[in-house]
């Protein structure tokens, strides 16, 4: 009881003049070194709020471009309607790349106030330890005092008890003060897992900004290549949808042709007992990024057939990888821009994938691949050879089919 009572005593003894002894110093050195510092992380959060508020007046601005996108879908098809969606999308793209800036500066000065932040709490945890230290090291000196020698600093054994009970409660707040030094720490712990998340917000916005820079020349040499192809006449455009329309439909005869005879031959050759089952698919070109999505209600053509896959955002000559093993059923090789280049592969439980806009091809028919074996290269880009008549800048055209009929590619892809 003694030996307890004594470390107790010590304990609190230098606690109260660390505290009270060297609070004078402690607080000048908290003045000048957060005061100022402070005024820095209120000035940087004043901008992020400044910036959140523009970010949300741009996002309004998208919105009514939406709107009008919107409601151009419902109407008659024209050339000129075309022209206002493409014109709308144009004009929202724009937005949305300021949008994007926006959100870029705000990233960056959120980074600096959480470093700032950190900066400052790790001073004073560093202050803390010390002191915390310090009391330690006296209370390790002074355990060897005997009961004795603490009773007889006091005038009398009431002044005695007061000052241990009195001594206990401090010591009770420094157990509090502790506690609220370890939750610091964990604020601390937080704000750097805080900073590490929005450095890759800020480098995945990056990326998202050259994204939309490109959306915004594909729009606008969409538009170019329309105004060019019909001569500015509804007439013309109207014989370019019956002329898109055709085109279409023999490819897609095609697709199925060769889907159907290539299946029937592997049965007959036991082929597919080789395969598992297809699972979820790897992506085909390292880009995620989608420029049209599967039945895309924006898509130029959808009045004349369904976007019949989704478009994945890969610069010309992009090694193609096969999502899945399968067999080439077809590697449509083309001489010119005009014509469709693609391969298509067969899997098992009836699944099929296409690969659209190629511009060069490295497997043949009848091929066996497996997941990731590259098959080609991605083409796309108006004017260069297997682009097709459907382009309006670089991508990947990919399908998935299930017993022939286009599906939504999501519903396979590994997210």
């Amino acid at each position: 009881m003694h030996r307890k009572i004594s470390k107790i005593i010590i304990f609190l003894f230098f606690v109260i003049f660390a505290v009270v002894i060297a609070r004078p110093n402690f607080v000048i050195a908290q003045t000048g070194e957060i005061g100022g510092t402070k005024e820095d992380i209120d000035d940087l959060n004043k901008q992020i709020s400044e910036k959140k508020d523009k970010i949300k007046q741009l996002e309004e601005t998208m919105g009514k471009y939406q709107k009008n996108i919107e409601q151009k879908r419902v109407e008659a098809v024209s050339l000129k309607n075309q022209l206002s969606i493409i014109d709308n999308k144009i004009a929202k793209t724009e937005v949305d790349i300021k949008v994007t800036k926006e959100k870029i500066d705000q990233a960056q000065l959120e980074i600096e106030a959480l470093t700032l932040t950190i900066g400052e709490k790790e001073k004073i945890l560093n202050r803390q330890k010390a002191i915390v230290s310090t009391i330690v090291r006296n209370i390790h000196a002074e355990d060897q005092k005997n009961y004795m020698e603490i009773l007889l600093t006091n005038d009398s054994f009431a002044d005695f008890y007061n000052q241990v009970k009195y001594l206990e409660n401090v010591y009770t707040d420094l157990g509090r003060s502790v506690k609220k030094m370890r939750v610091a720490k964990e604020d601390l712990v937080d704000k750097k897992t805080q900073v590490a998340s929005r450095k890759k917000i800020y480098e995945d916005l990056k990326v998202e900004l050259d994204n939309k820079r490109q959306d915004y020349l594909d729009n606008a040499n969409n538009k170019q290549s329309l105004l060019v192809k019909t001569h500015s006449s509804e007439l013309q455009y109207r014989t370019l949808l019956e002329s898109l329309k055709k085109q279409y439909q023999v490819i897609e005869g095609e697709v199925r042709t060769y889907e159907e005879q290539v299946r029937v031959k592997l049965a007959e050759m036991d082929k597919f007992n080789n395969l598992g089952s297809v699972g979820n698919m790897s992506w085909p070109v390292y880009s995620r990024y989608i420029t049209s999505i599967f039945h895309d209600p924006d898509y130029p053509y959808r009045r004349v057939f369904e976007h019949s896959g989704i478009d994945i955002r890969a610069a010309q000559g992009t090694p193609i990888k096969a999502a899945a093993a399968g067999y080439v059923a077809r590697a449509k090789r083309c001489s010119t821009a005009s014509c469709y280049s693609y391969v298509l592969l067969v899997h098992t439980g009836g699944v099929s994938t296409l690969y659209g806009h190629m511009s060069g091809i490295e497997v043949t028919e009848d091929q066996f691949v497996a997941r990731g074996d590259i098959i080609g290269y991605s083409g796309g880009t108006p004017g260069t050879v297997g682009a097709g008549p459907f382009v309006t800048g670089p991508h990947l055209h990919f399908e998935t089919r299930l017993n022939g009929i286009p599906v939504n590619p999501m519903n396979y892809l590994i997210l």
